[in-house]
């Protein structure tokens, strides 16, 4: 197939985020004779929910044993780091410690040492004197050490691994908005503000809009994209080294979210959070966000009625800690006494893409869905950021598999 002016390709992928940059890297590697272009809605790449991200490798301490998360998770630290190291990006192996404050914590920390152990992953119990002479600041009963946890700055990695798609052939195009997909029987068309695309093939790693790019393509799919902003605060620089490790809660099991924990930044800073507040705006970013038509998808969606219901009271206190810092400030001083409200400075938000089955259930592992001539991601929670090359190299299968390429 024929490249360049006519805007036909041989395979097209939607979305610039970490997901769809390693993937199109990948693909070109497989497929090095194909024409392959990347589009991006944003002048950017990364724009969101990989330009938001904590920057934590993380190492699959809290994920289902034989779930995709916890196989792409394991693999995806050990092809992060050495990508890092390769490249010469950012990287320090700092650890976490999950830290538990009282002993309803003490035992369920005793269960995420079993979950680490059958995903392979070393961990090692530190009691309450140990853990004071390792984090003088931090305060808890025992904890648990997970060494191979690092950090690292992702917007780095997505770039450096479009430099190497584009150095290898590949094409990306920045302020490319997809509003129109329609599947023929040889070829799919792509409707852009910057004209229109065929592609033999489509790969859609859509993020924050993937529900809506699946839809668009004519996929029947049972579930929607709820937004929820986690938003932080960053401690003052003379707080930088208030801890040596990162610091998490141990987590409610009945509750979807982590909690709000302190994470060393690739910066040298250190930042707080997130909580998980009901977002009104899918790309809102700002301190007062509402969309229309988010706020109406989401509203006409049954399984975001049936979300609200099961986790109202929670809801409630997210959104009163969103409010009042006094709230979120004495999650963390749980942990971390020393800290007082002045202690909190601005920080920007994320967005987390949240898919939702209509019957309410929260899709908490990868979701894939697939046309004759297409294949969406249409979940991709945390860990993707970590796991994006694994991920990359399982849609490079799949995209083989099912297509017959």
């Amino acid at each position: 197939m024929t490249t360049g002016k006519n805007k036909q390709y041989d395979i097209v992928v939607v979305g610039g985020g970490i997901v769809g940059v390693s993937t199109a890297w990948q693909l070109k590697q497989h497929f090095p004779d194909a024409g392959i272009i990347l589009v991006e809605k944003e002048k950017k790449l990364a724009s969101h929910q990989t330009g938001h991200n904590s920057g934590v490798v993380h190492a699959g301490v809290y994920y289902q044993p034989g779930s995709l998360k916890a196989k792409f998770c394991k693999r995806g630290a050990a092809d992060t780091k050495e990508f890092c190291k390769k490249h010469h990006l950012p990287l320090i192996q700092c650890g976490k410690l999950l830290v538990a404050t009282n002993q309803m914590e003490c035992k369920r920390m005793e269960a995420l040492e079993r979950n680490c152990a059958i995903n392979g992953i070393k961990t090692a119990y530190i009691n309450e004197k140990t853990l004071k002479k390792r984090e003088p600041n931090i305060r808890g009963k025992a904890a648990i050490w997970v060494a191979d946890t690092a950090i690292t700055d992702y917007l780095r990695i997505t770039n450096k691994m479009a430099d190497i798609f584009r150095s290898e052939g590949g094409m990306i195009r920045t302020g490319t908005k997809v509003f129109g997909l329609e599947e023929k029987h040889d070829h799919i068309v792509i409707r852009t503000n910057e004209g229109t695309f065929k592609a033999a093939y489509l790969l859609v790693c859509g993020g924050l809009m993937a529900d809506r790019l699946v839809r668009m393509m004519g996929i029947s799919a049972d579930f929607s994209i709820v937004p929820f902003r986690g938003e932080y605060y960053r401690l003052k620089p003379k707080h930088n080294g208030i801890v040596n490790h990162l610091i998490y809660p141990i987590p409610d099991p009945d509750l979807p979210f982590l909690g709000v924990h302190l994470t060393r930044m690739i910066d040298g800073s250190v930042t707080v959070g997130p909580n998980a507040v009901l977002g009104w705006k899918r790309e809102g970013y700002g301190r007062f966000n509402a969309n229309g038509r988010d706020i109406f998808e989401m509203m006409t969606f049954p399984g975001f009625w049936k979300v609200i219901r099961k986790n109202f009271l929670s809801g409630l206190k997210e959104m009163n800690d969103s409010i009042f810092r006094s709230g979120y400030l004495e999650r963390v001083r749980k942990y971390c006494p020393s800290l007082s409200i002045d202690d909190l400075l601005a920080h920007p938000p994320g967005i987390r893409a949240q898919a939702v089955k209509s019957d309410g259930t929260l899709i908490h592992d990868f979701l894939f869905a697939e046309s004759q001539r297409s294949l969406h991601v249409c979940n991709a929670p945390s860990p993707a950021a970590t796991a994006a090359i694994p991920i990359g190299s399982y849609l490079c299968e799949k995209f083989t598999e099912t297509f017959k390429l």
